[in-house]
């Protein structure tokens, strides 16, 4: 991997982590596309380098968050499931899940196909119109903690951890903007645990080189993220995520015609 393909890919993190398309996805797609060998680094590059765009998340609600204890007790409750399966699935994960294309191919497709169907079953009266949770601070515990549910199934690449909470927020029935910061917020414990964890078993044999490389990734991954979240934020005000789910199919299809 040279500087620029760590640029490239700073870029489709920051894009794609707050969106629900899959970063993990787009990451292993770009690396394939570029034609980064597939390496012990380049693996933990695309875990590494998603800490940038948390990173954004800390810079615009860090302040919020720190003063309300609530909501940092919520967003931990939501993170135990996550970390679990994390910790027990790892090893298969890293060696298995994160670069088998197939399996990254059937997440995005068949993940795209659910998000049209479950947005056209809101819209036709399949839930309640008004959700009743309008803020981080009223979610409960234990709804918390199903979202966490939720956000684990994302530990298959392609799957989309933001779909996966952002989803199951509203099936619960939490408000759009509500869930979607909600997600934001959940993805700094996760990414957190995730990149220190791999960091702990590959970190110390990392060449100075490669450091500079993540620290490049990561720094623009972080200001992509800023932008991606403000899009995301604005975007959310007048639509759904079906153009989510179409995009996802189409990616879907066509690298399933590739692999197969």
């Amino acid at each position: 991997m040279d500087y620029w393909q760590s640029i490239v890919l700073g870029i489709v993190e920051g894009v794609t982590e707050f969106l629900p398309i899959s970063s993990t996805a787009h990451l292993v797609l770009t690396g394939n596309i570029l034609n980064i060998p597939e390496t012990e680094f380049l693996k933990s590059f695309e875990i590494a380098i998603q800490l940038g765009a948390i990173l954004a998340v800390v810079w615009l609600y860090g302040k919020k968050v720190a003063l309300n204890q609530e909501i940092i007790k919520k967003v931990l409750a939501a993170f135990i499931p996550t970390a679990i399966l994390g910790f027990l699935l790892y090893n298969i994960f890293k060696s298995f899940l994160l670069e088998n294309l197939v399996v990254i191919a059937w997440a995005l497709l068949l993940g795209g196909v659910f998000l049209v169907i479950f947005e056209y079953w809101r819209q036709s009266g399949g839930e309640e119109k008004t959700n009743t949770v309008a803020s981080v601070e009223s979610i409960s515990y234990k709804n918390c903690f199903l979202i966490g549910i939720c956000q684990s199934i994302a530990i298959v690449p392609g799957v989309s951890r933001a779909a996966a909470t952002i989803l199951g927020g509203l099936f619960i029935g939490i408000e759009r903007k509500t869930i979607v910061e909600f997600s934001f917020l959940l993805a700094v414990p996760t990414m957190l645990a995730a990149t220190g964890y791999d960091l702990l078993k590959n970190g110390f044999a990392f060449s100075a080189d490669q450091f500079g490389l993540l620290s490049l990734g990561f720094i623009v991954s972080f200001l992509v993220a800023i932008l991606a979240i403000k899009f995301l934020l604005r975007y959310i005000e007048q639509h759904d995520f079906k153009s989510f789910g179409v995009y996802r199919i189409i990616v879907g299809l066509i690298l399933l015609l590739i692999v197969l």
